[in-house]
This record gives C-alpha cells, structure tokens and sequence, in this order.
C-alpha cells in the first residue's frame, strides 16, 4: 500500500491509512474547522475530535462557528480569516452549500485544502473532498425499518419533520432516503415536497432543535391528528415531537425514526421515545479531516472518495431495541458505548 494514498477500508468501520511521518509541527500547519453552531452537541463532538487530532499531531487548529443553523456570513468570515492566516486547509460544515461556493473557490485557488464535514457542498465537486456519512442510506434504514415495523403501509399518515424550506444536501438525503425507504415514490430523489402519495401528510421546519420539533409537529397534528410515522432530520427535533405529540395524547401511538446516533438519542431510543435512530460518527469525521489537512500540507495528496461515492464514507449503523429481519442493527446498550465516536 502506498502510504501516502487514502484508502478505505471496512471492518469496525471507515478508516483511513496515511503515513504522516514525523509529526508536523504547529507553526508549520494552522488549520480550520468551521462548524454551523457551537451548541450543537454534533458538532462539539466534531471540535472534540478535531481537537484531540490535532494536538497528538502538533498542528494549529483554529475553530470558528456560525451564530445560528444558516449563518452564512459568519462562515464566510471564517474562511476569509483563515485565507489571510495562510492556513493550509479548512475542515467546514456549510450552513449555505450553494450560497459558500464562491468564498470556497476562492480559498481553494489561495492553496488550501476545503474539506465538507457531514453536509455536501451543492455542487459536492465546490470542495475538494467531502467525508460525511451517507445521509441517504441513513434515512433509507431508518425508512425500511419504520415500514417493515408497521407491516401494513397503506395507513400510514406520514410527517416529516425536516431542518428547512432551504433544500439543504443532508435535509434533502435525509428526507428523500426515509421516503424511499419506506416505500415512496420520490419523484425527484434531489428534491423534498414534490410527492405525491396520500400517505404523506406533509413537511415542517424545525431548523434541528427541540422547540422546532414540537413546534413543527402541533402544526401537521391540526392538519391531520392520524400522523402514526414521523420521520425527523436529527434527534433534538424527535424529542421535541415527543413533547408535542404528549399534548395530543398521542405519544405512544406514533412512530418515531431520526438519524444522530448522539447519547442523548440513543437514550432515547432505550427509553422508547424514538423507535429507531441512524447512527453518525462526527468525531471518525473530523478526525479524518485533519488528518487529510496534514497530508496534504506534507505531500499535496488529496483524499480518495470510497469507491463508488463521491464522498468518503464515515459509517452509519441503525440502532434500535426493537430490530426487524433483513435490516442490520445495533441495540441502544451497544450504542451508547459508541454514540458519535
């Protein structure tokens, strides 16, 4: 094996083989990570993990956050920032993957390295490499288990409790995955809302937070009180449409499926609020990332996709206490040793 080539490779999961030699010292390497928000406890897991990276390989990292899921210019800056620091690659999760294109091309034709974190650029090709989770085959499990747990679909009334109006990549992966999953004609498999299938009582934002759940799912409850499935963007909104469905008195009689796989998720997966869950590893993610930065700062190697994809697979393993035949899983007990590792 080349030792300066990424490879992937499949056993406890996605890793890569880099020979970095001598470590790297810190005044010759500033990197960036750039995150969406820095309450998001995802992406303080991201930090986490790029942290502890970066120090084991004495490197500078530099981390900078939006305001607010969506904050773009707060990302712009950073990159901006990071550009005039002659820093040699930015790990970023895009709140606005079209609208930082052009800010990305720019610091791409200044040298750096821009690796995507989680959300895919739109284009992916904007960055250089993406190392993300496949969100469509996260939403696809958690879509197949829902479907195979109910049996008979053809009563489902199904919402969707997504992260904006926005189209953003990982919403669009996320939702059109657990649709097709479940057995929906998706139409445009890029795009949310244009079905057409009865089933489907409708989409809400919850912008990735708990008050947005609930908020999201009373609205679709006054539109149709027979919603039995709900599939949510991240854990935070399914506690939230937990809460809500409680005020209808319906809370053990809807279904509900999410990706994360954070602690708190799986806790509640154990505890029976969300049925089944698709777990992330954002730490394997920022950890890949800067790991790839160093390479490249070294050698001017770029990362490999995993064959097949036009991104670096990190993994994804379903968690559920209650597992259906012909879908791999994991219970809530194992996934609590390894939530978002």
């Amino acid at each position: 094996m080349n030792p300066r080539t990424f490879k992937t490779l499949t056993a406890a999961g996605i890793v890569a083989v880099i020979g970095l030699g001598a470590p790297v010292q810190a005044d010759d390497v500033i990197l960036g990570l750039i995150t969406k928000t820095n309450t998001n406890p995802f992406f303080v897991k991201m930090r986490e993990g790029a942290q502890a990276k970066a120090d084991e390989l004495g490197v500078e990292l530099r981390t900078f956050a939006g305001k607010y899921d969506g904050d773009n210019e707060s990302q712009i800056e950073a990159i901006e920032s990071l550009v005039a620091a002659g820093a040699k690659g930015i790990l970023i999760t895009p709140s606005d993957p079209v609208g930082l294109a052009d800010t990305v091309r720019r610091a791409r034709e200044a040298g750096l390295l821009v690796i995507a974190l989680d959300t895919p650029f739109d284009p992916p090709e904007s960055a250089d490499a993406t190392f993300a989770t496949d969100n469509f085959r996260a939403g696809e499990l958690i879509g197949q288990w829902a479907a195979a747990k109910m049996g008979d679909t053809s009563k489902a009334k199904i919402a969707t409790l997504d992260l904006s109006e926005a189209q953003i990549t990982v919403d669009v992966l996320r939702n059109q995955g657990f649709l097709q999953g479940f057995g929906v004609d998706v139409k445009d498999i890029n795009r949310m809302y244009d079905e057409d299938d009865p089933r489907i009582v409708g989409g809400d934002s919850t912008l990735g937070s708990e008050e947005g759940g609930r908020t999201a799912i009373e609205n679709l409850m006054q539109r149709d009180p027979g919603i039995n499935v709900i599939h949510t963007i991240n854990e935070p909104a399914a506690a939230g449409a937990y809460e809500g469905l409680k005020s209808f008195g319906m809370a053990d009689k809807v279904l509900i499926v999410s990706v994360d796989g954070g602690c708190p998720g799986v806790q509640n997966v154990k505890e029976g609020v969300i049925g089944a869950t698709s777990m992330q590893f954002p730490l394997r993610m920022a950890t890949l990332g800067v790991e790839a930065v160093v390479e490249f700062a070294k050698s001017g190697m770029k990362p490999e996709n995993t064959e097949g994809l036009n991104f670096l697979d990190t993994g994804v393993e379903l968690v559920t206490d209650e597992p259906v035949e012909g879908i791999p899983s994991i219970t809530s007990d194992e996934g609590l040793t390894k939530c978002w590792g």
